[in-house]
């Protein structure tokens, strides 16, 4: 059966379409296209290859995925994005090729994972990698570079800035930002705010009750009792440290380079109704 393609869409010779590929009116696929089983391109989507994208993903009207990066040293050069299967892109979400390998930083690629929800408006840049089944709401933005890991939800109008990781189940507020790397399972709110630990998305998670308890423990060593990370992290891995979840935690803030905010940006009043 041949994709099920609107005769308004305009699709490129270079493009290469699963059989079951829906393609809506007034959709243009630019350049080298993969679209895997079950993917969907909404009416007036755009996909400008270098793209590849497994099965079972949504395009949603006005969405251009696969743009050059906004970059004032890109030269043309032909980058790629690569994505998972399952994921949404809603209206007028944009996800940007990477910058190519030798200029800076670049890697050449730009990586979403799977079964992730973009909400209208959310911007993917350059050279950004996204994990699995997260959740970015409504103009949620992540600069280029970010690296973010499973099941972070980052609220409506949100943004994290380039270069920044954001750890597995963290929370960004609505309308919040974030110039540090953020742990997992912490919840950020304002601009570089601390509030609490996502128990509640733990808890969804099946991160085991013992853990989501070490892990608060740690938070409040840090923020409440204003213990020094390194000391709060060498306490934590003498008395948690068999843990997963706080292995994790402190191995990711260990490994930070732009840093983790400290006591000093802990939003007083806040931990229990966050936590």
């Amino acid at each position: 059966m041949p994709p099920l393609i609107h005769p308004t869409a305009i699709i490129s010779a270079d493009a290469r379409l699963a059989p079951d590929v829906r393609v809506g009116p007034l959709a243009v696929i630019d350049g080298p296209v993969e679209l895997g089983a079950g993917c969907v391109v909404a009416a007036q989507a755009r996909l400008v290859g270098p793209v590849a994208a497994r099965a079972n993903n949504t395009f949603d009207t006005g969405c251009v995925i696969g743009g050059a990066p906004q970059h004032l040293g890109y030269q043309g050069d032909a980058t790629r994005v690569e994505i998972g299967s399952g994921n949404t892109f809603r209206e007028h979400v944009t996800v940007h090729r990477a910058m190519p390998v030798g200029a800076g930083p670049g890697t050449g690629v730009t990586r979403v994972g799977d079964g992730n929800l973009f909400m209208a408006g959310a911007h993917v840049a350059h050279d950004c990698v996204v994990g699995n089944h997260g959740i970015f709401a409504n103009s949620a933005l992540l600069g280029g570079h970010v690296t973010t890991g499973d099941r972070v939800f980052l609220s409506g109008n949100s943004a994290v800035h380039q270069f920044c990781r954001v750890g597995r189940l963290a929370l960004l507020s609505g309308s919040s930002a974030s110039s540090k790397d953020i742990p997992p399972f912490w919840v950020i709110q304002d601009v570089n705010r601390v509030c609490g630990v996502n128990v509640v998305g733990m808890r969804r998670a099946g991160v085991p009750t013992a853990e989501i308890q070490a892990v608060r423990r740690v938070f409040r060593s840090i923020y409440i009792e204003k213990t020094l990370i390194p000391m709060a992290l060498m306490r934590a891995e003498a008395e948690f440290g068999g843990l997963p979840a706080v292995r994790e935690l402190i191995d990711f803030v260990r490994s930070s380079k732009r840093g983790v905010l400290g006591p000093a940006a802990f939003v007083s009043g806040a931990e229990d109704a966050a936590a």
